[in-house]
């Protein structure tokens, strides 16, 4: 399940997100809650920075549910998967830049999210090609 949360003027397909959402999560066989949040870039760079210590917007942030063995986790609490912050102006421009759709973009950006909360890295060049591959394959589906 995907709950999006726009905290921008821009007009989202939310439709469009939770089908991607659902074929990654059926592919992969994972199940859970993911929240999906649209933010500015004046905010992403406050978070990037904060969690990153990186001064600059950035595109994707992802942050994963802990997995705590330590104490009883309620069951609406378990199948949080965690969450996908994502700036829709940084989009837009690596759209432009890469010549590519703005949609097409955007999908990319969410899958590549969805996959960090999964497990998936690109810390090594090897995890990266995984990683890559991945993304590719789910984007296949739909563009």
């Amino acid at each position: 399940m995907l709950e999006i949360n726009n905290l921008t003027t821009h007009q989202i397909d939310e439709k469009f997100l939770n089908e991607i959402a659902k074929k990654v999560l059926e592919e992969e066989k994972k199940d859970g809650v993911i929240s999906l949040v649209f933010v500015g870039p004046g905010r992403m760079r406050k978070m990037n920075y904060k969690y990153r210590k990186k001064n600059r917007v950035t595109d994707v942030l992802s942050f994963p549910e802990p997995q705590r063995k330590d104490f009883i986790i309620p069951p609406e609490a378990q199948k949080q998967l965690g969450e996908i912050f994502i700036c829709l102006r940084e989009v837009k421009k690596k759209a432009k830049r890469e010549q590519s759709e703005f949609k097409k973009e955007l999908a990319r950006t969410f899958i590549h999210g969805l996959l960090h909360l999964l497990g998936y890295d690109h810390q090594k060049p090897k995890d990266a090609e995984i990683m890559l591959q991945k993304e590719n394959k789910y984007l296949d589906y739909f563009f």
